[in-house]
């Protein structure tokens, strides 16, 4: 059972939000009517809560949000019954507000349109039982699990609320789990740190048939043992990342570079006012170009990773940041960067 005192703890210490100091500097949207899906957020009521109007009010910064995709968060688990079942707890919430939003009397955006839940992997074949639950409550909205498995010797390092086993991919239990999403048409959000990479590759390649979407491009880390190492960082990265491209089934995210751990250190805390998005652009471009070079368009998408990027900066200049790097591309390469591949991903269908 998960300890929520401590997450509520985890959570306001690596996610809290000074939004008086995100006021300081806003932007006009950049190319308004350009169609965005937002493939990666959450949604939370602890610590600093994140909630449905929360989220509308971000998305309403003059940017063109046609649909969203949850993804999962410790939120709502079930208290009651079977603790393998406590997860499906936050997919019963968060179709609620997807059916909320299909309502369409909380504005043109489908937020919630697709679902990535969690599920206990290492259950092997019993996950099923868990994986059915998920359809029962969301239907077609729900898409797939995410697994997280970020670690590193370093413990000061966190990417997550909770703690996680060195070497989790590559577990014989987990693989046993893992091996049932196909049947149920499911995909995998892997959120793992760079020197995981090569892990990732090695499951991606054992299950071909399973696609697989790196969250937030991979995590090259610039805390901690890796402080001050940017630059050979960055090649063990591309190295990895190039290697992990030769598995066609996997896609990249691109976002959570406001995150803590790439060490741009654009929150509160370092900084008198926020970044603009001239800025954040110039200092995210290389990562950023560097993922569309090796999966090319087709295969990465932007994504917002709020509200955890929201302690660095806006909604609104977020997405002007991504569209000054993706200034020079044309216009079917911007549709499939901003839109059409995340709706492959997710298989969403949603009106033109």
């Amino acid at each position: 059972m998960i300890d929520q005192a401590h997450l509520r703890e985890r959570n306001q210490a690596l996610f809290g939000v000074d939004d008086a100091w995100l006021q300081k500097h806003r932007e006009e949207a950049l190319e308004p009517d350009l169609a965005i899906v937002d493939p990666h957020h959450h949604l939370w009521d602890r610590g600093a809560p994140y909630l449905f109007n929360d989220y509308l009010a971000d998305i309403g910064s003059g940017h063109n949000i046609c649909a969203s995709v949850f993804v999962q968060c410790d939120a709502m688990y079930r208290v009651d019954g079977d603790p393998d079942l406590a997860p499906v707890g936050e997919t019963e919430f968060v179709n609620g507000i997807a059916a909320m939003s299909a309502s369409g009397a909380y504005g043109s955006a489908r937020v919630c349109a697709g679902i990535v839940g969690f599920a206990e992997l290492r259950l092997g074949d019993r996950v099923d039982v868990v994986l059915e639950a998920h359809l029962r409550a969301a239907g077609d909205r729900f898409k797939g699990i995410r697994g997280r498995s970020v670690w590193d010797a370093d413990p000061t390092i966190k990417g997550s609320s909770q703690d996680f086993p060195k070497g989790l991919l590559l577990d014989a239990g987990f693989r046993r789990g893992y091996a049932r999403l196909v049947r149920y048409n499911l995909s995998f959000d892997a959120w793992l740190f760079h020197p995981q990479l090569p892990e990732l590759a090695d499951l991606a390649g054992s299950f071909p048939d399973t696609p697989v979407v790196l969250d937030h491009i991979g995590a090259p880390l610039a805390v901690g043992v890796y402080a001050g190492r940017r630059d050979d960082i960055f090649v063990d990265w591309k190295r990895n990342l190039t290697d992990l491209a030769r598995r066609p089934n996997v896609s990249v995210k691109l976002g959570g570079l406001a995150m803590h751990l790439f060490g741009f250190d654009l929150d509160a805390a370092h900084r008198p006012e926020p970044a603009d998005s001239e800025e954040i652009a110039r200092l995210w471009r290389p990562y950023i170009e560097t993922c569309i070079e090796i999966f090319g368009v087709e295969r990465c998408m932007f994504e917002s990773n709020f509200p955890v990027d929201k302690r660095g900066v806006s909604y609104g200049v977020l997405w002007n940041a991504f569209k000054r790097i993706a200034a020079g591309y044309s216009a079917s390469e911007k549709a499939a960067l901003f839109r059409e591949t995340a709706c492959r991903t997710y298989r969403l269908v949603l009106p033109r």
